[in-house]
């Protein structure tokens, strides 16, 4: 495969924000994640890993990207063909490029594109109004999954392909196409969905009191998770299970130089409990599994894991909705960037999470 680079873009036909329930049959584009449609064949890429999926017949394809901020940066992408991954590709910031794809086979090929980075990266603009060789294909209603998270879901500092801190960008080493999440669903031949944000914890973040920023369950209902409520991130998708793996932030030291609070199990407790019942309100008859994480260890993660428990008991005598589970890493010496997993880690943590949903998936 030969990937080139110039100007233009390319999108699809939007199936909601993050696709419909029902089997979809002879379309030419597919989106999952939190996406936005600029138009018929144009779409932003939003949230980590958020996707577009399309066929075409040949042995060559061209599509344009771009890379959308208030800032001018660069951003990357990731390629799957046929089912294989190509490769984490950078989008420069010096505007549209045209992306070419090559293969040897002079048949239909199956393509998708991923964002690699978070929603707080800035907008990933895919347009393929100039494909002319598109296929139409279904795309079969399969289980569904969310992960909500913070910077261990968006797969921040695990793609060691560019070295830790060789650059001047926090977000060079992102490849959510390799976290824990995309890479169990693909396992599980699942849909997913990504809600994550870097830092973000539940009731205060990685170096914040909840004092200058929202926490991740005030961002959650928004499109872009920010603070822009103007577009809403809707209900198309219904998740079978939603993952749950906050507390790494709120459990954390900060940056050991700003004044850091005790943590406050008593807030953690009660917003956690809260943004479940969100999580209801949106998906009724969804099931829930909530993580503690792979970067707390010792008497943190007992404080983590006591904390969880008692969330789940709040729900003890819920008879409306499918009872909750707690699961709990093994111990984890991460390798990737800032005492993240890389994406070794990612995939051990996957295997680990395997099992329990499948049962969920299946029962």
């Amino acid at each position: 495969m030969n990937i080139n680079y110039k100007v233009f873009a390319l999108v699809f036909l939007l199936a909601g924000c993050a696709g419909e329930k029902e089997k979809i049959t002879e379309t030419l584009f597919h989106t999952s994640g939190r996406v936005e449609a600029v138009s018929d064949r144009k779409v932003y890429l939003l949230g980590s890993a958020s996707s577009i999926e399309f066929s075409y017949k040949g042995n060559s394809c061209e599509f344009n990207m771009e890379s959308v901020d208030t800032w001018k940066h660069h951003n990357y992408y990731v390629l799957e063909i046929d089912g294989f991954y190509k490769g984490r590709f950078t989008i420069d910031s010096i505007g549209i490029e045209k992306v070419k794809i090559e293969e040897t086979k002079d048949t239909i090929h199956h393509v998708k594109v991923f964002k690699a980075t978070e929603a707080a990266n800035g907008k990933v603009l895919f347009d393929g109004s100039g494909i002319t060789n598109l296929v139409p294909f279904s795309a079969e209603s399969k289980k569904r999954i969310e992960f909500i998270g913070n910077s261990i879901t968006c797969g921040m500092g695990n793609d060691l392909t560019i070295p830790c801190h060789s650059t001047d960008f926090w977000f060079d080493q992102h490849n959510a196409y390799w976290a824990y999440g995309p890479v169990l669903a693909r396992e599980l031949d699942a849909d997913f969905l990504l809600s994550s944000v870097s830092g973000y914890g539940m009731y205060r973040n990685w170096n914040d009191e909840h004092e200058s920023e929202p926490n991740l369950p005030e961002v959650y209902e928004n499109l872009n998770l920010d603070k822009d409520t103007s577009k809403v991130f809707n209900t198309d998708f219904q998740p079978d299970l939603v993952s749950i793996c906050l507390g790494t932030n709120d459990l954390s030291d900060g940056d050991g130089k700003k004044e850091r609070l005790p943590f406050n199990e008593e807030k953690y407790i009660a917003n956690y409990i809260k943004f479940i019942k969100t999580i209801y309100n949106r998906y009724p008859d969804t099931q829930l599994v909530l993580l503690n994480s792979p970067m707390v260890s010792g008497e943190k993660n007992d404080v983590f894991m006591a904390c969880l428990r008692k969330v789940k008991e709040a729900f003890e005598t819920d008879t409306v909705h499918k009872p909750i589970t707690i699961f709990e890493y093994k111990p984890m010496e991460p390798q990737g960037c800032d005492y993240h997993p890389d994406v070794e880690d990612h995939k051990f943590m996957a295997q680990q999470l395997k099992e329990t949903f499948k049962k969920i998936l299946n029962e």
